[in-house]
């Protein structure tokens, strides 16, 4: 006896979240994204299919095999992995669930997408992105672009993120981060230290400097005499 999955009919499509790399085509008249793992060297747009990276001829997904798109049901299991080295460029998107999928216990596996909003993240020097510049490696016909602020651009081919979204197409949103929602705090520093504080704390720690310097000066002035 050959057991089934349980079947779902849901009254509207799932949602889920996960990870990609913007992408520009070479001829600059095209964006989509790019995957971070499986079907990585497979662009698609907004809307798209996923099909066999393995090359078989069944649809996605098949159950004995793991190809078709994959998403995770929660916003902050995908911005988790944006904390590995290999996936700080990437750019969050929330997506619709389309077509048969394959529910698992942190997310689906499924055979049509929608992607809705692409939340891209702070440029790589701390600032709020304003546009999306040659990431300097791509797919072929394909440029892989990252997140930069006005400052970094120094004349790198780029897109603004409205230009993105337009070229992309099927209703996509695109949106920003601003610093102080992705970066850390920084552990240096006490919380709630504020100007006047801190000042303080350095005009101590300059009279501490200037105490071990006075007894360094007569440690040394004694040494002399000896």
């Amino acid at each position: 006896m050959r057991l089934r999955l349980p079947e779902e009919r849901p009254t509207e499509p799932p949602t889920g979240f996960k990870i990609a790399h913007p992408v520009l085509s070479q001829d600059g008249t095209r964006a989509g994204f790019t995957g971070v793992s499986l079907g990585g060297a497979l662009p698609y747009g907004v809307v798209a299919d996923a099909s066999c990276v393995y090359g078989r001829r069944h649809r996605s997904p098949a159950r004995r095999c793991d190809c078709g798109f994959h998403c995770v049901h929660e916003r902050a299991a995908a911005q988790a992995l944006l904390c590995t080295a290999e996936h700080r460029a990437a750019v969050l998107l929330d997506i619709t669930v389309l077509g048969a999928y394959i529910r698992f216990e942190r997310g689906f596996r499924y055979a049509r997408q929608r992607v809705r909003t692409a939340t891209v993240g702070p440029c790589a020097c701390g600032a709020r992105a304003v546009a999306l510049a040659d990431a300097a490696w791509g797919r072929p016909g394909w440029h892989a672009l990252t997140a930069t602020c006005a400052n970094c651009l120094q004349g790198r081919t780029s897109i603004t993120l409205t230009t993105f979204a337009r070229l992309a197409g099927d209703g996509l949103r695109v949106t920003a981060e601003t610093a102080t929602e992705t970066a850390p705090a920084n552990p240096g520093l006490p919380d709630g230290l504020g100007v006047p504080e801190l000042v303080a704390e350095a005009a101590l720690l300059q009279a501490r400097l200037d105490w071990f310097q006075s007894r360094l000066a007569r440690l040394e002035g004694g040494a002399a005499q000896q």
